[in-house]
């Protein structure tokens, strides 16, 4: 079921002081203006957190949080935020990972106290262990998007932006399986603003969808692949895509190579390609960008995590 701007305020009411309010800041384009939403500086690196902590603290109030607490398949992100919010509540959290999964997400997870198990190159066989897990341990068996109440706390970021920026006309943000993305057209939608999803070329599980009017699954292939790379998108986030105020579009890798670098060398801003993603919208390409502004038009990009090795931006 898809959250409703209720959920939403449900939820930043629950998560009240245990998630980094969102800092924004100005950049200069000539063209329009735009600001940069600094999600990546949230607790964890990720936008994931205020999900995490929806999730177990609701469950945590409703009694239902087991003693052999919390399990997620996840690229990365969402485990970190699982395991984060797991051991404030004083639980375990198992995190399923694939075996391709970035070091410093991995090294990350043990030092939140988290078991990690990295299964096959996948996404999908990490979930599947994890479901098969949370039969076998009684562990409350958390997702990484597909869940109204992860949806309902990563939306409280698009309400923290219009609060901080009233006037925003557009928001660009970068869709995996669309928990974000819920969230943030869901929030937004209810303050009357455009809401451009991007995704990879080759990591396109909402963009399929829309063209197949169903999720579907979809090859994953791409550089951003750690954190956008379901396998297909949500039910919820289709929904949410329907609307008329959201456009999907799709990004080159070059692109989000191009916008992560060029975030570090004109504002010493370190994110993962990712978050990139939604930056890579605005770049030419040399067939023009994928999403142009119109001159005046007030834009906001969602820089939504930084679990990266910053090593190879410094030249």
């Amino acid at each position: 079921m898809t959250p409703t701007f209720d959920d939403i305020e449900a939820a930043a009411a629950r998560i009240d002081g245990l998630v980094r309010p969102i800092a924004v800041a100005p950049a200069t384009t000539g063209a329009y203006p735009l600001t940069f939403a600094l999600e990546f500086l949230q607790f964890t690196g990720s936008f994931k957190a205020r999900g995490a902590q929806n999730f177990v603290r609701a469950h945590a109030a409703a009694g239902t949080l087991p003693e052999a607490g919390v399990t997620i398949a996840s690229g990365g992100n969402a485990g970190l935020a699982c395991a984060w919010a797991a051991r404030a509540a004083g639980v375990p959290a198992t995190v399923f990972l694939p075996d391709t999964a970035p070091p410093v997400k991995i090294r990350r997870l043990r030092d939140y106290g988290a078991e990690v198990r990295l299964i096959g190159p996948e996404y999908k066989q990490a979930l599947a262990a994890c479901q098969e897990f949370a039969a076998t341990s009684g562990a409350l068996a958390a997702h990484a998007y597909d869940h109204p109440l992860v949806a309902a706390g990563a939306g409280t970021l698009m309400r923290e932006i219009h609060a901080r920026v009233p006037e925003v006309d557009t928001v660009l943000v970068a869709v995996g399986g669309g928990g974000l993305f819920t969230g943030t057209a869901v929030a937004a939608q209810h303050f009357g603003v455009r809401t451009i999803a991007v995704e990879p070329e080759h990591c396109r599980s909402l963009n399929a969808a829309l063209a197949a009017g169903r999720p579907v699954d979809v090859t994953v292939d791409s550089i951003a692949a750690d954190s956008l790379g379901a396998p297909n998108v949500s039910a919820m986030a289709l929904a949410a895509a329907q609307d008329e105020s959201v456009r999907s579009l799709l990004v080159p890798d070059d692109a989000i190579r191009r916008a992560r670098q060029q975030l570090w060398d004109e504002h010493r801003i370190a994110v993962e390609y990712g978050a990139a993603t939604a930056m890579a919208a605005l770049l030419d390409t040399g067939s023009g960008a994928a999403y142009r502004p119109e001159p005046g038009e007030r834009v906001c990009v969602i820089l939504c995590g930084a679990n990266t090795d910053p090593g190879d931006l410094v030249r």
